[in-house]
């Protein structure tokens, strides 16, 4: 469900009210009953909600919003828009809890609406800023990586959650190629097709052939040749500013961006209300929103739910991939 102060209850509710959900899957929530009865309230939802002691209770229905409270919260308390920890606490506990599940194979994957980082800090959890890092703490993968995807984009991300600074120093040969194996697994495996990616420059216009920045030279182009000696279709180092749109235009199925916000960036201006992420190198699925808790309308009656509604069928359509 997310940071209950947040929106994750609102879109929720608003998808689970359509029938078209439950088609391929049997989905649940693991929240809290009473956050989720309030979003209703606030959007004219009528679904009954059913809490669950566990999951052996879930029942193949499509008429019930079916609800798993795995940790107490003080629903009480609530101040909906507001950084608070116990609200941090149970986001976070909600989030391990359906991990477990997924790494007992009692479940096919999660889909996750968000979390606040201040409130997950504020809980006591200082080491994870997100739920890719909750992910890597879990399943004790070692590599992981990020792909925000929309209508007609797909981006991985060589370093998500770190600092312009450190993301730089992050560009290192050995680390693009083990990024760039990563996404061509995991895309060959959602597509059913051997992947063309290109890698996005770090520098502007690339480089010029080092005239303003090097990385290019010495870090991002060999580990494109290292990739393609492989057997991976890996192109590039491209500038930044044209990557993306040729990637639009269909000349790539996916392009590799060095930090946070070179993909994001593109992500979001192309096609944000649409946009889902997913997690690569972890044992399951696991797709998400790719907005944030939006704190500013939380309780309003005013998230758009279609980001949830996308990642669902993400995750729907990678779990046929995987059976296949």
């Amino acid at each position: 469900m997310g940071d209950p102060a947040g929106v994750g209850a609102e879109v929720i509710v608003k998808n689970f009210a359509q029938k078209s959900i439950y088609a391929e899957v049997q989905p649940f929530v693991i929240g809290d009953c009473r956050c989720l009865e309030q979003a209703q309230a606030q959007t004219g939802m009528t679904q009954t909600i059913m809490p669950l002691l566990s999951l052996s209770e879930l029942e193949q229905r499509d008429d019930v919003l079916q609800v798993i409270e795995s940790t107490k919260f003080d629903f009480a308390k609530l101040q909906m828009g507001k950084i608070n920890a116990a609200c941090g606490r149970v986001a976070v506990k909600y989030f391990e809890h359906a991990i477990d599940l997924a790494l007992s194979n009692n479940i096919d994957g999660i889909v996750t609406c968000p979390i606040n980082k201040e409130a997950i800090h504020a809980a006591g959890y200082t080491d994870d800023i997100g739920h890719q890092e909750i992910l890597a703490r879990k399943t004790d993968s070692k590599l992981t990586a990020t792909m925000l995807m929309t209508e007609g984009l797909k981006v991985a991300h060589l370093s998500t959650h770190l600092s312009l600074g450190d993301a730089v120093k992050h560009v290192k040969t050995p680390i693009l190629v083990e990024k760039l194996v990563l996404t061509a697994e995991h895309l060959r495996q959602w597509m059913g097709k051997e992947p063309k990616i290109a890698v996005a420059a770090l520098n502007p216009h690339g480089g010029e052939g080092g005239l303003i920045g090097k990385e290019e030279i010495e870090e991002i182009l060999p580990a494109v040749i290292e990739a393609r000696q492989q057997g991976l279709d890996i192109v590039g180092p491209y500038p930044a500013d044209s990557v993306f749109y040729r990637a639009v235009a269909g000349e790539f199925d996916a392009v590799l961006a060095l930090y946070h916000d070179q993909g994001h960036i593109a992500i979001k201006m192309h096609n944000f209300e649409d946009s889902i992420t997913a997690t690569m190198g972890i044992p399951f699925i696991r797709t998400s929103v790719d907005h944030g808790t939006a704190f500013d309308i939380a309780g309003q009656n005013m998230a758009n739910a279609v980001g949830l509604s996308r990642a669902i069928d993400a995750a729907v359509s990678m779990m046929h991939s995987k059976l296949h």
